[in-house]
């Protein structure tokens, strides 16, 4: 089986994301908050969209769903405590839930803290973690719904998943993130690597995103690398992980 993942410009700095099973053509939408840049995505790819999956209800990352859903005659998915605020809903998910992209199969975890119905897409064979604004490259999300005992939890589980597996988060901020991280730990040199081949991909980013090139962008990361680089899915504890989200909100 093969997933192939194509990685979709959005807004200012939001990543969307065409999966699309190569065996069957089946497709699904991940996180899409502009129907245009993924239409035109979808059409050359030749791919037929059978799913829009959102992993919170932040229009950012969910204000296409209704059109997608229309144009495609295509269900959307989100969890299922997100019936009331996410765009389009269709289908509500819980953790350990399954669902299929062609042959392509998914499960579900509940990672609340950004938001209180925020999940991530697991594709184990894929080795493929969609986890919007919950985990990013090198940090974490604003606890706009959350507690740092929540999302401590959540780096948990994602740090649980194997080390390759790949970090396909929903924002470019991969070199701010890092940026914070080596001001708190001045001494890490896997930090300092990161920081600059990350520098070095956005020193020539296209002045629109929508522009944007696979050379130029930092995502997707890894999960072995998460736990050198990434000061939130270090902390020690929920307290640590508050105090330093606390720093890196003023940062």
């Amino acid at each position: 089986m093969s997933l192939r993942i194509e990685r979709i410009p959005t807004l200012r700095d939001n990543y969307s994301y065409l999966l699309v099973c190569e065996q069957s053509g089946e497709a699904a939408v991940v996180d899409a908050p502009e129907f245009e840049p993924v239409a035109k995505r979808v059409k050359a790819s030749g791919a037929k969209v059978t799913s829009v999956l959102s992993t919170h209800h932040h229009p950012d990352h969910s204000q296409a769903n209704p059109e997608l859903s229309r144009s495609y005659d295509a269900p959307v998915y989100g969890h299922a405590s997100d019936s009331a605020r996410l765009p389009g809903f269709s289908h509500g998910l819980e953790e350990g839930d399954e669902l299929s992209v062609g042959r392509e199969r998914a499960r579900v975890l509940f990672i609340p803290a950004h938001t209180r119905g925020h999940i991530a897409y697991v594709f184990d064979d894929a080795k493929a973690v969609f986890c919007g604004d919950t985990l990013f490259v090198g940090g974490c999300g604003r606890l706009f719904e959350g507690t740092p005992a929540m999302m401590f939890e959540a780096m948990q589980k994602l740090g649980a998943l194997p080390g390759d597996t790949r970090v396909f988060c929903g924002h470019e901020y991969t070199e701010s993130n890092l940026r914070f991280a080596a001001h708190l730990e001045p001494e890490n040199a896997a930090v300092k690597k990161a920081l600059d081949d990350a520098q070095a991909r956005r020193r020539h980013a296209a002045a629109d995103w929508h522009d944007a090139t696979p050379e130029e962008m930092t995502v997707p990361g890894r999960i072995a690398d998460e736990h050198e680089i990434n000061p939130f899915m270090r902390a020690e504890s929920a307290a640590e992980l508050g105090r330093r989200r606390e720093r890196k909100d003023s940062f």
